[in-house]
């Protein structure tokens, strides 16, 4: 992201010269509160001749008398935390000089501090690792003003946690082995206050980790478990995370075709979240016990593969029959549940990119929630939209439940059927959650953002880190 874009705040006024002035305009070209002034200064026929409308999404540059340039941005017809951010996300990739002056929160809204803040660190994020020319932002430094300097650090905080996870995910799989990847997360929590345990194949076999070693079979790469503890002083609930991290997934024996598996160095998405959300509720100082688990893997195709009709064991829970050996990432979560059960949980979420079958449902923009019960469905969703993140409730319909009955086993990992595979997948992982409130989070769809818009980046989302940080104040009552 932009670990070198400082955001400030200003009075009224300051030093305007030589800066991007950035004001917000409604659809019908009305400036909103503090971008009064401002938008008096642009000569009505600029406005014609760029054709700006006030539309959301609209970003111009153009000529101001005190400031070097005014951006004015469109908001459309709605004032709103969503709207201001994502104008804010358009706007820090548009600004041409080192310094800009954001005018967007004082438009009067609760929290618009936090949504211009979060919308310029998560709009202005990049991820050069891998480029050899030097387009980065041309801000380094972003003046609010009136900001609130609380909601700055929330801001901070929630959008660095989002962009490591982001990071994670970018990275390219030859670049994050489970050993490499499960390293990297050991130095980002340094100073956090958060513990970790790296569990390396023997530890992986004596915890009998039976699902987890039969997705890992085909790998010449050993799995992973990485396990994050943050236990701050007078926690009185206790959340549990767990973690797809499926680092790369080429189907293993049920290959999938080339153009499935051209972005599945992404399939540890669920993984990143967990990881980054545990990272970023540490920074925050919340009052709540946090346990992640993230089992980390490669799903590959080798001589020692997991096959069709193999039956592994889990640690705990039903004997599995895979029937498809690209369904794995349930098989992975089943072991992640099953660990997760030691804990005395007061919820326990698991994130994955789990199936096709919700992006299908939902579209690429918006995340599956399935729940224990209908009140920690809406919890979730109740912190995503707090974050500013799109889930919706699907049914955990208990009617699927004999489509996975095996004839060898306890449970068969796909129903063989054409419909319900979000739901059948969450009915198997159902088998693995305990008796206690639990949520299932499915990523599949948002996970990678296809174009540049508004807050969003082409490439990682890095979804469901500040949903989680939000559900952690919550159980910490600071929701």
């Amino acid at each position: 992201m932009g670990e070198n874009l400082e955001l400030r705040s200003v009075a009224p006024g300051t030093g305007l010269e030589g800066a991007t002035l950035i004001a917000g305009v409604m659809d019908g070209l009305e400036p909103v509160p503090g971008s009064e002034d401002a938008v008096a200064g642009v000569d009505p026929a600029l406005l014609e001749a760029a054709g700006f409308e006030g539309k959301a999404g609209q970003v111009v540059a153009l000529p101001h008398a005190v400031a070097k340039v005014v951006l004015l941005v469109g908001l459309g017809d709605e004032v709103s935390f969503q709207t201001i951010r994502a104008a804010s996300g358009n706007a820090i990739r548009s600004v041409k000089t080192e310094r800009a002056v954001s005018l967007l929160a004082l438009v009067g809204l609760d929290e618009a501090t936090r949504a211009v803040a979060e919308g310029l660190l998560l709009g202005g994020y990049q991820f050069r690792s891998y480029k050899t020319d030097d387009k980065a932002l041309d801000a380094n430094a972003v003046d609010i003003v009136d900001a609130d300097p609380d909601e700055l650090e929330l801001a901070r905080i929630a959008s660095e946690a989002t962009a490591l996870a982001r990071d994670w995910v970018n990275t390219p799989s030859m670049d994050k082995s489970p050993a490499s990847l499960a390293a990297v997360v050991q130095e980002a929590v340094e100073g956090t206050g958060v513990e970790i345990e790296i569990w390396d194949r023997p530890r992986i076999e004596e915890e009998k980790l039976g699902a987890l070693l039969g997705v890992a079979a085909g790998s010449d790469r050993d799995p992973r478990v990485v396990v994050l503890k943050y236990r701050p002083d007078g926690a009185s609930k206790h959340l549990v995370l767990v973690g797809k991290g499926i680092i790369f997934d080429t189907g293993g024996l049920s290959i999938k075709t080339a153009a499935f598996m051209e972005e599945m160095k992404d399939d540890m998405a669920g993984a990143a979240a967990v990881m980054a959300a545990t990272i970023g509720i540490a920074r925050r100082g919340l009052s709540v016990d946090v346990t992640a688990i993230a089992p980390l893997t490669d799903n590959s195709v080798g001589g020692d593969a997991t096959r069709p009709g193999d039956v592994l064991r889990p640690v705990d829970g039903p004997t599995i029959e895979v029937l498809n050996t690209d369904a794995e990432g349930r098989l992975i979560l089943a072991d992640g549940l099953g660990l997760a059960k030691r804990f005395d949980a007061d919820l326990t979420v698991d994130v994955a990119t789990l199936t096709g079958a919700a992006a299908v449902a939902l579209g690429k923009q918006v995340a599956a929630v399935f729940a224990s019960d209908s009140e920690v469905a809406q919890q979730v969703i109740g912190a995503a939209n707090r974050a500013g993140e799109e889930f919706w409730e699907l049914p955990l319909f208990r009617g699927y439940r004999k489509s996975i009955d095996s004839n060898i086993a306890d449970i068969k990992n796909i129903s063989g059927g054409r419909y319900g595979g979000a739901i059948v997948a969450a009915l198997f992982l159902a088998e693995y959650a305990g008796d206690g409130p639990w949520a299932h989070l499915d990523i599949a769809g948002p996970a990678r953002r296809e174009e540049t818009t508004g807050e969003h980046v082409k490439g990682a989302s890095g979804v469901a880190v500040r949903t989680l940080i939000e559900l952690a104040g919550d159980l910490a009552g600071t929701g």
